[in-house]
């Protein structure tokens, strides 16, 4: 008997996605240390903040491993690209026709895969960039965003009353709120306790486990309802979906066009801030003056995880006094306030308030991957004369959604506007 429950899936692929990231950023980071210098990484100290001297030997190599860190990373960020738009654009939008458990598993693979070699990595030394190898095969079965996109479009398929949706996407959020909170209290201790190479094969397991349960417990509302579906190929998918896209521009008014314009900004600059940011925050609390070890580091990735917990009540709570716009208009200014905080960081307790406000986990292939690539990028260029310029440039950033959003409601934005978007039948074309 097949399970309908996506959640299990996404839990599990969240703890692994979770504990991956902080864990490849400390790995990094130690391997460039160890070899770009014959400074001893001082690691499961109880360091939480650093004073050092700019004239210190060691400030301007702390810095050196900072650039180079962060190139490294802009190179594994680059490495998976173009193979990581290619499989997500053609797997979810074959999955319409094919089923959403395709991408699940073929992602699934990926990050089983990359984390196996990892493992390997880890416990050989080999050189790091064997790990740009395996970035660019792993992209090529798509990434977390193909995994996420997907088990999306299997709750929205599960889903037809649009309150119900709702409500099963904000329980989920908390859910993976507490899932992400927890595992990244855990990550300092799984580093300092069992290694990255036991952590690594940890994540294997899990990763295994969620494989399993996709693949053989998991029902699919797509297959099931084929007798219903004609059956397409995978180009007839894609050139369905650009006609779709076209047609939705095409037939819609000059209102529907611009506050689609708008919408879709907003989001593409919001997800390049945030997501640009993510990786940048375990190198920042690296660097001076925090010099946070990696139970501090796993500290502030789980109070970031807070944020899943406020925004599903403050979803609840301002959905029956605010209009949907200014709730994502509270969202804006929150993550502002917390890119700023961070910015001007100077002890533990400030980043850990900027970390409350500003770490908010979304998912989105060309924004996220383009935005770390950008990010690492600016970073390494901007960390020697002032490490903090990267969040004032996203809290600056933030205006422009901000702005977006602004004109939308100027257009005439009302509650249910999202029914503009609905496609329309052939005979309503004409009213427009």
């Amino acid at each position: 008997m097949k399970i309908s429950f996506i959640e299990p899936a996404i839990l599990l692929n969240s703890f692994a996605m979770t504990l991956t990231i902080p864990l490849t950023a400390q790995y990094v980071y130690r391997r460039i240390w160890e070899e770009s210098g014959n400074y001893t990484f001082a690691s499961g100290s109880n360091v939480s903040e650093c004073h050092q001297n700019k004239s210190d030997p060691i400030f301007a190599f702390r810095e050196e491993v900072q650039k180079k860190t962060s190139l490294f990373n802009l190179q594994m960020e680059i490495s998976g690209l173009i193979p990581g738009l290619v499989s997500t654009f053609m797997l979810l939008s074959s999955s319409d026709n094919h089923g959403r458990k395709l991408p699940m598993v073929l992602s699934s693979l990926g990050s089983l895969g990359t984390n196996l070699w990892l493992c390997v990595l880890s416990y050989f030394g080999f050189p790091l960039q064997f790990l740009i190898a395996s970035t660019f095969i792993g992209a090529l079965f798509g990434n977390y965003t193909t995994f996420w996109g997907a088990c999306v479009a299997y709750i929205v398929d599960q889903c037809k009353d649009y309150k119900q949706k709702i409500i099963r996407i904000a329980i989920l959020d908390l859910m993976l709120g507490v899932v992400s909170g927890l595992t990244g209290l855990s990550s300092g201790y799984f580093i300092r306790e069992l290694g990255f190479v036991w952590s690594y094969f940890i994540i294997a397991v899990v990763l295994t486990v969620n494989l399993t349960y996709i693949s053989f417990f998991l029902s699919d509302p797509i297959k099931e309802s084929s007798s219903q579906i004609v059956t397409m190929s995978c180009s007839e998918s894609l050139k369905d979906l650009f006609c779709g896209t076209y047609m939705l521009f095409k037939n819609g008014s000059g209102k529907r066009r611009s506050l689609l314009c708008l919408l879709i900004f907003t989001m593409v600059i919001y997800f390049f801030v945030v997501i640009g940011t993510s990786p940048i925050f375990t190198l920042y609390e690296l660097a001076f003056p925090l010099c946070w070890n990696e139970v501090y580091i796993g500290y502030g990735t789980a109070l970031g995880s807070v944020s899943f917990l406020s925004s599903f009540i403050g979803i609840w709570l301002f959905s029956y006094c605010l209009e949907d716009i200014y709730i994502v208009f509270i969202g804006i200014l929150t993550t502002m306030v917390g890119m700023t905080l961070v910015a001007f960081t100077r002890t533990t307790l400030m980043m850990l308030l900027g970390a409350l406000f500003g770490c908010i986990a979304f998912l989105e292939t060309f924004s996220g991957v383009a935005a770390s690539s950008a990010y690492n990028g600016i970073y390494s260029a901007t960390v020697a004369w002032y490490p903090g310029f990267i969040f004032l440039l996203s809290a600056g950033l933030l205006t422009l959604p901000a702005i977006s959003l602004w004109v939308v409601k100027c257009i005439g934005w009302e509650e249910g506007s999202y029914t503009l978007f609905v496609p329309e039948e052939p005979s309503e074309h004409t009213s427009e």
